[in-house]
């Protein structure tokens, strides 16, 4: 069974001063100042995206779903809403060089109830083929609504760079569907849990882009690593070939390099 701890200890890196609980939290009221300012940025900026304007994309564009052809109104499943994750695939390729940071980000996507009490639908629109990205997600054990949308790229990303992850929102108006607003890149860390949790711990994310103290672990993501692979594969595999699944997509093409996505 493979441990997927830090591949480097850090038992051994610098903690902060010790101090008196008083001293903590006069400080920690004065963080708090400055993080609840942040929150009503992020509301600003939410009242802001909200009053975007929209523009309008083929409801009939074709994706490619378990019962074959449909299209993107099909995908919004009658809701008013819908979120679609363009999960970036490397064709002929086994699990292990697939995207890890599209596996980061999909894997904490999981109870959907609540978008679904708001009128939302999560789908991703992967941007392989749907046989083998169908697989992967049945060796992920993901359940969300999973579609190839590899054919109507040109449409459903135009003038975006395809083969790069990307969050799109729409919204339809009875049968005409509309794109609100997109996102890429560090913008769908908003599917991210983990990151944000580790971002309220003493070593955050120990990656080299963080301003930390002197000696604080940063070991994610230096020389030439990845920040979301472990050991060969993206973090999240390990539990499922420790529960005995298999990484076979079906594919015919033996990989030739390990892929760099993130």
């Amino acid at each position: 069974m493979t441990d997927i701890r830090s591949p480097e200890p850090i038992s051994s890196s610098p903690l902060p001063r010790i101090a008196d609980r008083a001293t903590l939290e006069a400080e920690l009221s004065q963080l708090r100042a400055r993080e609840k300012a942040h929150t009503r940025e992020g509301d600003a900026i939410a009242a802001a995206r909200r009053r975007l304007p929209m523009v309008e994309v083929d409801a009939r564009t074709e994706l490619i779903g378990p019962g074959g052809p449909v299209t993107l109104l099909d995908a919004f499943e009658g809701r008013r809403q819908l979120i679609a994750y363009y999960f970036m695939w490397h064709p002929g390729h086994p699990a292990a060089d697939q995207c890890e940071g599209c596996t980061w980000c999909t894997s904490q996507v999981e109870e959907l109830s609540y978008l679904h009490s708001r009128d939302i639908t999560f789908a991703v629109f992967c941007q392989g083929p749907y046989d083998e990205s169908a697989r992967y997600r049945e060796f992920m054990s993901w359940d969300m609504p999973w579609y190839s949308a590899e054919a109507s790229l040109d449409t459903l990303l135009v003038e975006r760079v395809i083969g790069m992850m990307h969050l799109v929102c729409y919204v339809r108006d009875g049968d005409r569907v509309y794109e609100t607003y997109w996102t890429t890149q560090r913008g769908v860390e908003t599917m991210d849990f983990s990151y944000a949790l580790m971002d309220l711990t003493v070593y955050g994310r120990q990656e080299p882009h963080e301003d930390s103290p002197p000696g604080w672990p940063q070991h994610w993501g230096t020389n030439g690593g990845q920040v979301t692979r472990l050991n060969g594969r993206p973090i999240a595999q390990w539990s499922r070939l420790n529960a005995g699944r298999s990484d076979d997509l079906g594919t015919t093409e033996p990989p030739t390099t390990t892929s760099q996505c993130h």
